[in-house]
This record gives structure tokens, C-alpha cells and sequence, in this order.
């Protein structure tokens, strides 16, 4: 077994969850349908309801799986929710009700929590000096797995509805073979925390984490950070055919773009800026990157220019994986998973909430009773989350930036 091995069964693990959402968006509407004997607009409120309880069983469960990996090791862990993710997609490849499908995405929604012990096991092996580039290592998997998985998706929807379900768990089962093969476990005796149902909930990690020295701050700025992140997959779709009357395949593609740009901006361009800026800068400067990014958007009438910053915008998201090196250097060994658990649940949150905002507000701004027409409406109101997560930075991280320190 080579030294790479372990990372990049975690590379993998987390491209798949990536791909296994994409991978069966091509084939909800028809799937449920199919069998809940429903016409295109239920089928669109139970996908919407299916949505929302993976995020919500993934806010729930990620602190608790997050301590789980602290108490019993990330490869049990790991291995379980590979095992989970295989039995899910059969599970739902065969489910003739919608209440099946639904059981099905609680189920994805537990073993999608494991994304937190996935960075987990990224911050034990990584030195100090490079967690930053190796979290953006994870972001990358997740932006290609982002991008394949739709494509994937739409070709094997033409041998039938459940195809992609098969596939996904085809793929989620030789992981785990690979993953029992060469993963090892990182969390040795002495960095073993007791597990507490105090602590294993949102609020109760949430309180313990918080109790650290500057990460209460700084979990705010990356609720922020992520809710106007969010913008993006809530309306691009609407915003897009509104704007510009793009059609599926050209949204598509500005989709793909937009998922190889981050990428490679998390896999190369970020060891680049940390080197130049140091992590808490990067935050801070990302952050209003990030801000003047989205106005441009908001006021772009032109979609050739639109698909130009594109890519430009996902050259922001250099700040997810420096924010999280900082946090994570900020916590204990013993904490790491806890860590990442209450970010994964704050990012859950984000994704139960953020669509129903954002779409709401791209929805009054072009219909009839609008006081003006704006579709690009809703990336104000990220970018003016963006400037709120820079002004705690700003607040929170001063003395850091002045001094220079990374």
C-alpha cells in the first residue's frame, strides 16, 4: 500500500457523493412519476421535499457522526457510510412507492455526513502548513464529481430511470472494497475522545465547539460564506432561462464550467494564493472577491459575459478551504471531527434554507408585481451576505492581518 492510497480513497469517497446527487437529478422527475402516479408538478413538490429532508437528516446527523469518528476511528466510520451509500442507491433503484424513496434519502442524508469525517481524516494527515491545499483537494473531488455526475446521469437515463441508481451504487460498493483494502486509521489512543449525546446533536456541538477561543466568530462568517455560496445551484437555472433564455444544454454547460473552474482552483490555484497571501488573508480578500463577483452578475445583461465570469466566480472559492484551515488549526486533535461535523451541519442548514430565500426573492423580483425588473435580484442579497461574513472577518481576525501572519 502506497502512502497516497488512503487519500485518495477519500478523494473518491467524497467524488462520489458528489456524482451520486448529479447522477440521479436527470431522472427524479420521471422516477417519481413513475411511482407516485403523479403529473410534473407534484412530482416537482415531492423533489423538493426530498431535497429537503437529505439536508435536514444531514444536519442532524453530521455532529454525531463527526464525534462517532473521534470515539471510534474515521475507518469504521468511512467504511459504514460507503456500505450505507451502496445499500441507499439499491434501495431506491428498487422502490416502487414514494414512500421508499423517501426512506432512501434519509438514509443518503446519514451517510452523506460522513463528508465532515472525510475532511477529518485529510486534517490528521496533513501538516499544518498544508491543510489548506489538501482541504482544496476535497473541494476539487467534489467540483469534478459536481460536473460529471449530471453528464453521467443524462447518459445512462436513457436505459431507463433507475440506471443511475445502479451505477451509483455500483460505484459507492467498490469504494468500500478499496476503502477496506488500503484506508487506515488515523485516530490513535491518545487522540480518542469520549463520545456524549450532549455533544453529538447540532446545538450541543455547535455549544462545544464554540467554547473554543475565536471559532464562534468564525463558524458565523462560514454560515454566511456558505448561504451566499448557495445562490449559485438556487437560481442559475432561473436566473439563466429568465436573463438570457438559455436552454437546458447551455445551462448545463455553464454548470460544467463553472465545476471545472473550482476544481482546479481548489486542486492548484489555491496552493498559489496561500503561498502568496497566507490563509486569514486569503479569507479576507476572497471575501470580497466573492462580493464584487456576485454584483457584477446581478447587474450582467449581456450571457456571453455572464458565461465569462463564470469561471471567475469559481475562482472565489478559494476561501471555503482556507477557512476551514484555520478553524481547523484553532481546534484539537481530539476536536477535529466534532469541527467538521458542526460545519457540515451549518452547511446542511444552508442548503435546506438558502433555495427557499433566494428562489423567493428571484421570484418577486420578475413577476408581475415587482417594482422593478431584476432577476439578478437574489445575488445582491449574496453579496451582501458576503460583505457580512467580511466584516466579522475584518472584526474577528485584525490583529492576525495586521501582524501578517498566515
Amino acid at each position: 500500500m502506497t502512502r497516497n492510497l488512503p487519500i485518495t480513497f477519500i478523494l473518491i469517497t467524497v467524488l462520489i457523493d458528489a456524482m451520486g446527487i448529479g447522477l440521479i437529478l436527470p431522472v427524479m422527475p420521471q422516477l417519481i412519476q413513475d411511482v407516485g402516479h403523479t403529473d410534473i408538478s407534484g412530482a416537482a413538490v415531492w423533489g423538493g421535499i426530498l431535497s429537503a429532508v437529505f439536508a435536514f437528516m444531514q444536519f442532524m446527523f453530521s455532529p454525531m457522526v463527526g464525534s462517532l469518528s473521534d470515539r471510534f476511528g474515521r475507518r469504521p466510520v468511512l467504511l459504514t457510510s460507503n456500505a450505507a451509500m451502496a445499500f441507499d442507491y439499491v434501495l431506491m433503484a428498487l422502490a416502487g412507492t414514494i414512500w421508499l424513496l423517501l426512506i432512501g434519502r434519509i438514509i443518503g442524508g446519514v451517510t452523506a455526513a460522513t463528508h465532515a469525517t472525510a475532511n477529518a481524516f485529510m486534517a490528521d494527515v496533513s501538516p499544518r502548513e498544508k491543510k489548506s491545499q489538501n482541504f482544496g483537494l476535497i473541494g476539487a473531488a467534489f467540483g469534478v464529481g459536481f460536473v460529471l455526475g449530471p453528464v453521467i446521469g443524462g447518459l445512462l437515463a436513457e436505459l431507463g430511470p433507475r440506471a443511475p441508481f445502479w451505477a451509483a451504487a455500483i460505484l459507492a460498493g467498490a469504494n468500500f472494497v478499496l476503502g477496506y483494502f488500503v484506508l487506515p486509521e488515523t485516530v490513535t489512543p491518545e487522540k480518542q475522545r469520549s463520545f456524549q449525546w450532549a455533544r453529538a446533536n447540532p446545538v450541543g456541538g455547535l455549544k462545544a465547539v464554540t467554547a473554543l477561543p475565536g471559532l464562534g466568530a468564525l463558524l458565523s462568517v462560514y454560515f454566511f460564506y456558505q448561504i451566499a455560496n448557495m445562490v449559485y445551484p438556487a437560481i442559475w437555472a432561473y436566473y439563466t432561462a429568465a436573463s438570457f433564455g438559455w436552454s437546458p444544454g447551455v445551462i448545463g454547460a455553464s454548470l460544467a464550467i463553472y465545476g471545472v473552474s473550482m476544481a482546479i482552483t481548489q486542486a492548484v490555484l489555491i496552493r498559489w494564493v496561500i503561498a502568496k497571501l497566507g490563509e486569514v488573508k486569503t479569507v479576507y480578500w476572497g471575501l470580497i472577491y466573492n462580493a464584487c463577483t456576485l454584483a457584477m452578475m446581478a447587474f450582467t445583461s449581456d450571457g456571453w459575459v455572464l458565461l465569462m465570469l463564470t469561471p471567475l466566480a469559481a475562482f472565489g472559492a478559494v476561501v471555503g478551504p482556507a477557512l476551514q484551515a484555520v478553524m481547523s488549526g484553532r481546534a484539537a486533535d481530539n476536536q477535529q471531527g466534532e469541527l467538521l461535523g458542526v460545519m457540515s451541519s451549518i452547511n446542511a442548514l444552508g442548503m435546506i434554507f438558502a433555495p427557499l430565500v433566494f428562489t423567493r426573492v428571484f421570484s418577486y423580483f420578475t413577476g408581475e408585481d415587482a417594482l422593478f425588473f431584476l432577476p439578478g435580484a437574489a445575488f445582491l442579497l449574496a453579496m451582501g451576505l458576503m460583505l457580512v461574513a467580511w466584516g466579522m472577518v475584518a472584526r474577528a481576525l485584525t490583529r492576525p492581518i495586521s501582524a501578517g501572519a498566515p
